[in-house]
């Protein structure tokens, strides 16, 4: 089974073979590196162009708000942004992503995002969200991302992305 995926840029599509990437995790699971018990929490009002006519969010919305969540979580962990991974020749591929949609989210609510790292090993990100309003849970999700090169050769999660001296040295960049 193979994936086409076409990087950003001016790079030409490349082919992953996501059984190659879900066996290199599955050896790597037992080699946990890190896992975080910080939350990157995120206010999130709904629009009205994110919405069906019955005022209801489209689930599609949901994996945009994630990638929201992932980033802000980056950016508070690590002081880093995922421009910042780019520019360094570190992508993220997402091989793996999920939701589970418990109640509706309708127009002009005001929602908060909580987005926690699950698991990292050394070619594999994994962050869990939950979405609330107020107290309730609305929806629950999950990726799994793995780190390539330009040439889209899986290479090792960088090691100062949890390291927490790390957030002040790339802050001051």
């Amino acid at each position: 089974m193979y994936l086409r995926i076409s990087l950003r840029r001016a790079n030409p599509p490349r082919t992953y073979s996501i059984r190659k990437l879900l066996y290199v995790n599955k050896m790597n699971q037992e080699e946990k590196l890190s896992e975080s018990p910080y939350e990157s929490a995120l206010a999130i009002r709904v629009r009205y162009q994110e919405t069906d006519q019955m005022g209801v969010v489209y689930h599609g919305n949901y994996f945009a708000w994630f990638e929201m969540g992932r980033t802000e979580y980056l950016r508070e962990t690590t002081g880093m942004s995922y421009q910042d991974l780019e520019n360094a020749n570190i992508l993220m591929v997402i091989i793996k992503a999920e939701c589970s949609y418990h109640k509706p989210a309708h127009y002009d609510e005001v929602l908060t995002l909580k987005t926690r790292l699950l698991r990292l090993t050394r070619v594999r990100i994994e962050h869990e969200y939950r979405l609330y309003r107020d107290e309730e849970l609305l929806a629950t999700g999950h990726t799994i991302l793995a780190t390539v090169d330009r040439t889209g050769k899986i290479i090792p999660v960088p090691a100062s992305l949890l390291d927490p001296s790390a957030k002040n040295e790339n802050s001051k960049k």
